[in-house]
Parts: structure tokens; sequence; C-alpha cells
């Protein structure tokens, strides 16, 4: 099982490396959300309030809902 705590610009080398593994098994992302929409626009970083819950998810294979917050 892997966590992913995703802290990155979204350009499209990342967003298509994000793509990737989201089709993959065993890999789990905690809920992202935007960043600063006025001066980042494509910066998205993960929630840490939703670690616990996308833990608990993952140990039962399951990925958390909505990813993106």
């Amino acid at each position: 099982m892997l966590l992913l705590f995703q802290q990155t610009m979204l350009y499209l080398g990342n967003a298509e490396f994000i793509g990737k593994l989201l089709n993959r098994k065993h890999f789990y992302f905690v809920p992202m959300k935007q960043d600063n929409p006025i001066t980042k626009p494509r910066s998205v970083v993960f929630d840490p309030t939703y670690i616990k819950k996308t833990l608990e998810e993952a140990l039962e294979n399951k990925q958390i809902q909505p990813m993106l917050l």
C-alpha cells in the first residue's frame, strides 16, 4: 500500500504522472485542494485533516472520495 501526499504544481508532466498513478492498484491519495487560486492557479496541496480517513479507507482497498476538494 502506498499513500501519496501530493503537494505539487499540476503542470502537464505532473498531471500526467498523477493520472497514471490513479489507475494503479494500491496507490491511495489524500484529498487535495487548491493552494492559492490567485497567485498559483494550478497549485494543489493535500488536506492534512483527511490523512486518518484516507488510511482507514486504504486498509479496505478504497480511495477516499472526493479526491479534489
